[in-house]
C-alpha cells in the first residue's frame, strides 16, 4: 500500500479525523490530505514522502518506523531508498594516540569531522574515529596530513590495515599480517626506505582499530 492508503485505513479503524491525525503526527492537515490522495497539489504528480514524514506518521500511529516501512508499496520503498537523507555523525579526530592504553578522553580530541552513516553502512558510529596521518609510510593509500577513518576493535584479519600500538608507543597505521609467531606491519609507500616491521613474542603489539575509510582535503 501507499502511505496515504495506510493512513486512511488507520483513521477509519480508529475513527480519527484528518485534522486530529495531523496533530498527532505534527504534520499539516493539508499535507495529510495530499498523502491520502497520493497527489502533490503543487505539481500534480504522485507524492513522495520524506523519511522525516514517515517518522512522524509512525509516531502518530504509535508504531515503530520499521513496521510502517514494511507496509509500504515496493515503488514507494524504492523511492524512499533513492532519496534517503544522509545521517551524519561527528566523529572525533585524534592527532595521535599514545602510550599504553589508548586515551579516548574529550581533551585529547583535536576536532570532529562528519561521516555519512548511511553511505558508509556504519552500524555503530560511536565506535569510529579519525586519526590524522603523519608521514609517508602509507602514501599509496592515504596522504600525509589526511584523515584515516578507524573503527575501534582489538581484532583484525591478515591483510587488514590496522592501527596498532607497539610496546605502548604512539599508534601506527600499517597493513597487519601474521607469520607463525611473528607480527608483520607492512607499509604501503612510494618511498622504498619504509620497510616491513617484524615483531616477535617479546614485543607487545596491541591492535586498537581497523581502517575503514579516509578523508583527504584538496
Amino acid at each position: 500500500m501507499f502511505l496515504g492508503d495506510i493512513i486512511l485505513n488507520y483513521r477509519k479503524e480508529k475513527g480519527i479525523s484528518q485534522r486530529d491525525f495531523a496533530k498527532q503526527c505534527n504534520i499539516s492537515h493539508s499535507y495529510i490530505a495530499m498523502l491520502e490522495k497520493n497527489i502533490d497539489a503543487r505539481t500534480g504528480k504522485p507524492i513522495c514522502p520524506t523519511l522525516e514524514t514517515i517518522k512522524n506518521i509512525s509516531i502518530g500511529m504509535r508504531i515503530p518506523i520499521d513496521d510502517l516501512l514494511k507496509m509500504l508499496d515496493d515503488e514507494q520503498k524504492f523511492t524512499l531508498e533513492a532519496i534517503k537523507e544522509p545521517i551524519y555523525y561527528m566523529a572525533p579526530v585524534y592527532g595521535r594516540i599514545s602510550a599504553g592504553q589508548p586515551n579516548w578522553a574529550e581533551e585529547c580530541i583535536e576536532g570532529r569531522l562528519p561521516i555519512d552513516i548511511n553511505l558508509m553502512n556504519i552500524i555503530n558510529p560511536e565506535e569510529c574515529f579519525f586519526l590524522r596521518v603523519n608521514g609517508e609510510s602509507m602514501n599509496k593509500l592515504i596522504k600525509n596530513g589526511a584523515y584515516a577513518l578507524i573503527r575501534k576493535t582489538d581484532v583484525v584479519d591478515d591483510g587488514d590495515i590496522a592501527v596498532v600500538l607497539v610496546n605502548g608507543y604512539d599508534a601506527t597505521l600499517k597493513v597487519f599480517n601474521r607469520q607463525r609467531d611473528f607480527i608483520l606491519l607492512e607499509p604501503m609507500s612510494t618511498d622504498p626506505s619504509f620497510k616491513t616491521q617484524v615483531y616477535g613474542k617479546d614485543t607487545e603489539i596491541k591492535v586498537i582499530g581497523k581502517y575503514i575509510g579516509k578523508m583527504e582535503m584538496k
